[in-house]
């Protein structure tokens, strides 16, 4: 959380269609905090984007009779924790049989320090990998999400995707993350 994955996605769409070439932009469905269909940086910038479920299929999206459809130079996913496993795989197929560049970002764990399903099939497929680094409030590198109450207080217990920005979500370091309440 706060370390410019949005930001990030939106410069490298910017990169592309700047020198001619299309991209096509994913988000989750799920994820409403600055309205669906959009990519939205917390500085500012937003664009609008293409949506996805648990039913989406990036295969039939992007091949017509097992080639790659005409017109797009890569594929931007923004909270790509929300992919499924099969997901991901149609994914990197398209990487990897297809020559489709697919780049995505999103967190790696929850707010009780667990992989979700997404991240960890990402997590075990990547070609590359980039950490996007913020700071905890004590001024430690954030590796963990803490999810918070309306009391400010750790949340430990819960479904793993409570969509929530800044009043529902902290970024802290393994030791703020393990010293709350």
């Amino acid at each position: 959380m706060n370390a410019g994955k949005s930001t990030a996605l939106l410069q490298v769409a910017h990169n592309y269609e700047e020198r001619g070439h299309a991209v096509r932009i994913f988000t989750a469905q799920l994820d409403d905090r600055y309205g669906r269909g959009h990519v939205t940086s917390r500085l500012g910038p937003q664009r609008a984007a293409e949506l996805f479920n648990e039913a989406s299929d990036f295969l039939a999206l992007f091949l017509a009779d097992g080639v790659v459809r005409p017109g797009v130079a890569c594929i931007l996913v923004d909270e790509a924790q929300f992919l499924s496993k099969a997901q991901v795989g149609q994914l990197h197929e398209l990487a990897h049989l297809h020559n489709l560049p697919v780049i995505c970002y999103g967190l790696r764990t929850d707010f009780r320090g667990e992989l979700f399903p997404g991240s960890a099939m990402l997590l075990a497929l990547a070609d590359e990998m980039d950490e996007m680094k913020t700071i905890c409030d004590c001024g430690r590198k954030a590796t963990m999400n803490m999810r918070v109450g309306a009391d400010n207080r750790r949340v430990t217990e819960g479904e793993q995707v409570e969509i929530g920005g800044n009043a529902r979500y902290r970024a802290v370091c393994g030791r703020c993350f393990r010293q709350a309440n």
